[in-house]
């Protein structure tokens, strides 16, 4: 519509949840993201279908209780940054709500770029992931600080840049911890957990152009 009407001030803005983006709206984005559409895309990920009662989606990590996993998520977590850097789109980006100061930045950014470009935001939900809600912020700054959430930007497919690397990782079993959908887990599955993680985080390392902060004065490398 605004292309008919040759307007080119405003900038068009998707929000959708985990479930909406990696499961039943994955075919939409994908077709918008191939086609360059000039919106900015935002995924909000709790990690489960939260609004209909917590039940899981592909954006589930493994181990984590929903109600349609009652005994624990038996696979990983869907590489949603990974499918969407496969578009080449100008401009895709994870952040979380612990760090605005980093959100702000990538949002700051993303709308000063012409074409396709995609946030993906972890977002904790104290209900589905059964923890106070004052630990809200704290399990999501634990999920980047353990490294199980790496923020990052990627440009054209192509350029990585690893915006946080902690100098002082935390184990994963911190993180687990303070959230009841892993109470479950024996200490032989934290380890494991921790394997695949420790795994992840170093091929994503191998493969970056740079490290560095997404905005001056950035104090959480």
């Amino acid at each position: 519509g605004l292309e008919m009407t040759k307007r080119s001030d405003v900038n068009v803005m998707a929000w959708a949840g985990d479930g909406g983006t990696f499961d039943i709206g994955l075919q939409a984005l994908s077709g918008a993201l191939e086609r360059n559409e000039d919106i900015f895309y935002f995924c909000y990920d709790n990690e489960a279908y939260m609004n209909t009662g917590n039940q899981r989606s592909s954006a589930t990590p493994l181990g984590s209780w929903t109600t349609t996993t009652p005994t624990g998520e038996t696979g990983d977590k869907k590489d949603i940054m990974a499918i969407v850097a496969a578009h080449h789109i100008p401009y895709a980006a994870s952040a979380s709500i612990a760090h605005l100061d980093d959100l702000d930045a990538k949002v700051q950014k993303g709308m000063k770029i012409k074409g396709a470009k995609f946030i993906h935001i972890l977002t904790a939900c104290p209900t589905g992931w059964r923890m106070p809600p004052d630990m809200t912020i704290k399990a999501a700054r634990l999920a980047v600080k353990s490294r199980v959430f790496p923020l990052m930007e990627i440009f054209d497919g192509e350029k990585k840049i690893l915006n946080y690397k902690p100098e002082n990782p935390v184990d994963v079993r911190k993180y687990l911890k303070i959230q009841g959908r892993f109470s479950h887990l024996t200490d032989e599955d934290i380890d494991d957990i921790q394997i695949r993680v420790d795994k992840k985080w170093g091929k994503l390392v191998s493969q970056v152009d740079e490290i560095r902060p997404s905005v001056d004065g950035l104090k959480y490398i």
